[in-house]
């Protein structure tokens, strides 16, 4: 199921903006992966999970592209982020 992506930007705050733009297009680009990888997991031809499974890379790579610039403008987002990757860690040692 795609995601609903809620734009009602007359309700943004103009600083957060072009936030809320970056989260919309990760939004959009996990959803393509989760769209492209399940197509690949259904199809008996090698060609198409091929493709799919390339175009599933790209998509991934334009994930981390929003992401970078999410993170280099959302300072608590940088560092919720970091914080959940040091409990992940611990967890799991």
């Amino acid at each position: 199921m795609l995601s609903n992506i809620p734009l009602n930007l007359e309700k943004v705050k103009k600083e957060d903006l072009d936030k809320e733009i970056l989260r919309a297009g990760m939004i959009a680009e996990l959803d393509a992966i989760n769209l492209y990888e399940q197509m690949a997991a259904m199809t008996g031809n090698k060609n198409i999970k091929k493709v799919l499974l390339d175009i599933t890379k790209e998509e991934k790579t334009h994930m981390g592209e929003f992401q970078t610039l999410l993170l280099s403008l959302d300072k608590e987002q940088k560092k919720e982020l970091e914080e959940g990757k040091k409990e992940v860690d611990e967890l799991i040692k």
